[in-house]
């Protein structure tokens, strides 16, 4: 039987390579927003963070995820990171 290849990802804030399934993948869309990509198919340029709280408040205070996707992220933004990274915890309980 052969054995299915888990696709890791890189997080840009700790750089451990991990399962695409403990990351959240963060796009700058074409038009130069940003959204949390739940599914992994979004278009334009995403970055990989660890689904973990300390994680998002690492990246919001070193602005590491604003130089990856260039671009301005706001606040809001992040509670959602956070809003999303929580309802999952939840979920896996």
């Amino acid at each position: 039987m052969k054995i299915k290849k888990i696709p890791l990802r890189t997080c840009v804030i700790t750089k451990e390579k991990l399962p695409k399934k403990e990351l959240l993948r963060i796009v700058r869309t074409p038009e130069g927003k940003v959204e949390i990509d739940l599914n992994g198919k979004m278009n334009g340029h995403g970055a990989y963070i660890k689904k973990d709280k300390d994680v998002v408040l690492k990246a919001k205070k070193s602005k590491i995820l604003e130089r990856n996707l260039e671009v301005v992220i706001e606040d809001s933004i992040y509670d959602e990171i956070m809003t999303v990274i929580q309802d999952g915890e939840k979920n896996e309980k």
